[in-house]
């Protein structure tokens, strides 16, 4: 075996090593973001109670344009017929307090289903901006993997030229005439 077979063997058991370590550094980067991804691809179902579901739909009703329309439609219907009617027959006179009343009970019951599903939208938010969190994670994680991949391969380029220049170096040095 002569000089070139030796440095061929050696420049590809080289090539080996750094393959080794380009796969070391895809398998590590591969179970790190392995939890990320499983977390992504199937996130906790959500079980909603029979009172939950109520105050969503309360308060995607309430929030309404529907529900404003439908309500002062209503109110002054109860107000004109109110006014309008004579004496017994009105059911509600002028100072209308059943209607205070009603409006009273409708906001007392209608706050706490609202902030219910303020409360459940909020918890669904913060479960969003967690995955928003492992998918920034994740970006980092492969663009961490990236560098580490350059800088062996710039680390093993450096290598190679290094080893060229001190074999054409050895070369010139043999053939250099004597004098």
């Amino acid at each position: 075996m002569d000089y070139n077979d030796k440095t061929i063997e050696e420049l590809l058991e080289e090539e080996n090593k750094q393959l080794l370590k380009l796969k070391t550094i895809v398998t590590e980067t591969i179970s790190e973001e392995k939890l990320i991804i499983e977390n992504l691809l199937n996130p906790p179902t959500e079980l909603l109670t029979r009172g939950q579901k109520v105050s969503d739909k309360v308060a995607r009703f309430g929030g309404s344009w529907k529900f404003i329309i439908l309500f002062a439609f209503i109110l002054t219907i109860w107000i004109i017929y109110n006014t309008l009617t004579p004496g017994k027959d009105a059911f509600d006179p002028y100072p209308f307090i059943l209607m205070n009343l009603v409006l009273s009970c409708i906001a007392a019951l209608q706050a706490p289903i609202i902030m219910m599903s303020q409360n459940r939208q909020e918890e669904k938010d913060r479960q969003r901006s967690q995955n928003d969190y492992l998918i920034n994670l994740k970006a980092e994680l492969e663009i961490r993997s990236l560098h580490q991949k350059m800088d062996l391969l710039l680390e093993e380029q450096i290598k190679s030229i290094h080893e060229i220049q001190v074999q054409i170096l050895k070369e010139v040095k043999e053939n250099k005439p004597k004098t």
